[in-house]
């Protein structure tokens, strides 16, 4: 028997090789709906975490505030790339490698907010066109820069002189291909990311995390069973618990007067939004009115 349409959120252990589409689609498969999504895009040569949201969560990836990601890194310097990563044409090279201690005094360069300039290399859109397929057309357009946090990082010395490990905590936004290129370009070397798997994202990590083809040896039961509350993409947001009355408003589109309900939130805040038993079933938001601030539904997960 066929599934019912599944809801909820799923933490896979991407390979690499396969776009996050590809991914998608598997899961699309596997759980007989069109409406999958997820929280942000792996390139195909990375691998680890990507959160995918299955059902009725796939509407939460654009009301997400999570802005921490964390990934492990292979810098290798001694080379530029057109991408910035060791899948690129070589536009440079240098013998002349920094030493390790060279390369830890350089960190603390690119630690807490930085300037970051977008590469050609990604989706973001200039004019309507991604940047990627103009870069494929041999053009580059001018990119302006962006601030970005670098909350931690570290660099450990590899077998290999040319190559370290980075280990990056990053706010949402961050490139690390282009971190990579900004070290090497900061050394007088060159550097490009020659490997990157994403370790944490969105509170997920990759002990929560199941590889598809782990997935494609599952009963359609199992597979239901793994599936996370969506509530958990918003758990750092407080929680409003609603009586029947109050719900059957808010389900109704009305905004419910703070006032009301003996909550005190700043106007602009969001919340989790449950009945009365504390099942989640909506996102909020507080908004100002002329009698005060109230919390309307932005957009509700369950019926």
């Amino acid at each position: 028997m066929a599934l019912q349409e599944e809801s909820g959120v799923l933490i896979i252990n991407k390979h690499a090789g396969v776009t996050s589409h590809d991914i998608v689609n598997k899961i699309r498969r596997l759980y007989h709906t069109k409406r999958v999504g997820h929280t942000g895009t792996l390139d195909p040569m990375a691998t680890g975490v990507l959160v995918v949201l299955v059902g009725r969560a796939a509407k939460a990836s654009e009301y997400l505030v999570t802005d921490s990601k964390k990934y492990c890194a292979r810098l290798r310097l001694g080379i530029t790339t057109d991408t910035e990563d060791t899948t690129g044409t070589v536009l440079s090279s240098s013998e002349t490698i920094p030493d390790s201690e060279q390369v830890q005094a350089a960190l603390p360069h690119f630690q807490g907010k930085i300037m970051q300039v977008p590469p050609m290399y990604s989706a973001l859109k200039v004019g309507g066109k991604k940047l990627v397929d103009l870069a494929r057309e041999g053009q580059t357009v001018e990119r302006v820069p962006r601030e970005i946090e670098i909350f931690s990082l570290t660099a450990q010395a590899t077998d290999i002189p040319t190559e370290y490990i980075l280990d990056v905590h990053c706010s949402k936004g961050t490139y690390i291909r282009t971190l990579c290129s900004d070290i090497g370009a900061f050394l007088g070397c060159g550097g490009v990311m020659a490997a990157l798997e994403r370790t944490e994202t969105g509170g997920f990590d990759l002990s929560r995390s199941h590889t598809v083809e782990e997935l494609e040896e599952m009963t359609e039961e199992e597979l239901s069973h793994l599936l996370i509350q969506t509530e958990q993409l918003f758990a750092s947001l407080p929680k409003v618990i609603l009586s029947p009355f109050f719900e059957k408003l808010c389900r109704g589109g009305c905004e419910i007067y703070e006032k009301k309900l003996g909550v005190s939130f700043k106007v602009g805040a969001q919340v989790r939004l449950c009945d009365q038993s504390g099942t989640f079933f909506a996102l909020g938001e507080v908004k100002g009115y002329s009698d005060g601030a109230a919390i309307k539904a932005i957009k509700t997960f369950s019926l």
